[in-house]
């Protein structure tokens, strides 16, 4: 796959996403005292209750849990979540403590949220995570399996989030959903938006010529599918054809360039995989 011949590009990405999540952690959750989950969250708490170092709780927290992990699913599994966690505690050891936001919960939660779901997001993407409660919820369901993943990181998250409103208060409890609301959105975005093509759906009586052209100026792959007019009865094809978004626009103009009355329907296609198309249809589709 694509991803599996990259493997240097997701690591240094991965370097940067968990290093932004340092920072947020460090310069906008902690100084405020909003606890958003995760291990971070209970890096927050103790430092709070007892002085202890942000990176020291982090690394603590996920020395047992990748042990475990490594046990149970092997070096393959945990290498990339491995580096994003070094990572992250490095950078919330050697980021300087700058903290700014102090005056305004809310924009705490809302910058915070933002910067680390795009932290979160890079990492997610590079398909490794920042272990933590993700890590532990991955253990936990080998003996719950009748729970889904997600299922099991809310609990966990939850019972961290109530923690922390009974030390630092409901209202920062409250603006913590925010911030976890904004992590999700953005990380989510980032996701998609790095597999993000448009599908379009191209319906003329001109369709040769306009299949033609697509594959000789755009350089795509096309695909006519069998379709029966249902008032009419006649029977016509309809091409489909997955573009970048960039290219949108110029398909566009070239399909009304050979037929003016051809009817063109354009949608989001996501998560695009490749792997039931022929080779050099593959290479014509890859965005």
């Amino acid at each position: 796959g694509v991803r599996g011949r990259f493997p240097v590009r997701d690591y240094i990405l991965i370097l940067i996403g968990a290093s932004i999540m340092g920072f947020a952690i460090k310069n906008i959750y902690d100084p405020i005292g909003l606890v958003t989950g995760g291990a971070s969250g209970v890096a927050i708490i103790l430092k709070k209750q007892f002085g202890v170092p942000l990176w020291l709780t982090n690394t603590a927290i996920n020395i047992p849990l990748f042990a475990a992990a490594a046990k149970l699913k092997g070096w393959s599994f945990i290498k990339r979540t491995l580096l994003a966690t070094v990572t992250l505690s490095v950078s919330l050891y050697v980021i300087p403590e700058m903290p700014f936001l102090m005056d305004d919960l809310f924009l705490t939660a809302l910058f915070g949220g933002l910067i680390t779901g795009a932290g979160a997001g890079i990492v997610f993407a590079c398909q490794a995570t920042t272990g933590g409660t993700d890590m532990l919820a991955a253990i936990i369901r080998r003996w719950l399996p009748h729970y889904t993943l997600v299922q099991i990181l809310q609990v966990l998250d939850a019972a961290i989030v109530l923690i922390g409103a009974g030390i630092f208060g409901v209202t920062y409890a409250l603006y913590a959903l925010i911030a976890i609301y904004a992590v999700y959105k953005v990380s989510d975005g980032i996701i998609e938006g790095m597999k993000y093509s448009k599908v379009a759906y191209i319906i003329s009586d001109k369709s040769e010529e306009i299949a033609a052209a697509i594959l000789k100026e755009l350089e795509r792959g096309v695909t006519a599918l069998d379709a029966r007019g249902m008032y009419s009865g006649n029977r016509k094809n309809v091409l489909f054809c997955v573009v970048s978004r960039k290219e949108i626009a110029q398909l566009k103009e070239l399909v009304v360039g050979h037929d003016a009355q051809a009817f063109v329907i354009v949608s989001d296609a996501r998560a695009v995989s490749y792997t039931h198309l022929r080779a050099h249809e593959t290479r014509r589709h890859l965005v």
